[in-house]
């Protein structure tokens, strides 16, 4: 473990385990790479080094105020990936991490990337436009900072507590653990970070990022994603990037990596050994 100041004074922190080819996690909103703990000492035990940081603003990085953007998550990404020198490294990606892998490939080139893999990630674009009729409406990213500005905390149970994991869904087996795990992660980031992500994640347009990525690609999507539904994303993605591969995953949620993580990890590793 470790941190890195970038070239606007943010300290990022990050985790960097192991030897052999790396293996290099962007989390999603608003939590940070603690998400990835099972990932990390599953690939780990597998032979990979696993890398991940905290996103600015989330975990244990600086709660900055302003620089919530792609550009930025990205930039601070090649920071860490340079710092370490990193080569022919994976870039996995979930929910908003996998925004930030694909703007990172396209923005930075191939030259350090070997694969890049995309879980329940919100490529190509969330919100609903002209050209994206599917998305969602405005109002629902609207809503989102108008509960987290209410009162954050709340907020950061409800969410977990049901469509996260799909434990709003009749029958669903909850886990109070990693709701818990959740709140606790979201909680130790700052407001003005989630806030302004809110907009960073559901408002990007990745479709000319997708295009530019040549290195094989693995999109992973839960058909049951309430969060970022499949069809509006996933289903999309594959066919934006060169050389795509759609495992689609029916009745699982957005936070399969937690709640499915054996399946995702097991078919993760074969994907990579193929």
């Amino acid at each position: 473990m470790g941190t890195i100041t970038t070239t606007d004074g943010t300290e990022i922190f990050y985790k960097d385990w192991g030897t052999g080819q790396p293996i290099v996690f962007s989390h999603g909103w608003p939590l940070s790479s603690d998400d990835w703990d099972t990932q990390m000492l599953f690939f780990l035990a597998a032979g990979y080094r696993v890398v991940a940081a905290d996103r600015r603003g989330h975990g244990r990085s600086t709660q900055t105020g302003d620089g919530h953007d792609m550009d930025h998550y990205a930039a601070d990404l090649r920071a860490v990936v340079e710092h370490l020198d990193l080569h022919d490294a994976i870039h996995v990606g979930h929910s908003t991490g996998g925004g930030e892998v694909a703007h990172y490939i396209a923005t930075y080139g191939e030259d350090r990337v070997a694969r890049a893999v995309l879980i329940s990630s919100v490529p190509p674009i969330m919100v609903q436009t002209e050209s994206n009729p599917g998305g969602l409406p405005k109002s629902v990213f609207d809503d989102l900072q108008a509960q987290l500005a209410a009162n954050r905390s709340n907020f950061y149970r409800a969410l977990p507590s049901g469509p996260f994991y799909g434990f709003n869904r009749p029958g669903a087996e909850t886990s109070e653990a990693i709701i818990e795990n959740w709140w606790r992660q979201g909680m130790m980031g700052g407001a003005k970070a989630h806030y302004d992500g809110i907009v960073a994640f559901s408002q990007t347009d990745f479709t000319e990022d997708l295009k530019k990525i040549s290195v094989p690609v693995l999109v992973m999507h839960g058909e049951d994603d309430q969060i970022v539904p499949f069809a509006d994303s996933g289903a999309l993605s594959v066919q934006l990037v060169q050389n795509g591969t759609l495992k689609s995953y029916p009745g699982f949620p957005h936070g399969m990596p937690t709640t499915q993580a054996d399946v995702i990890d097991a078919d993760l590793l074969a994907w990579l050994r193929s």
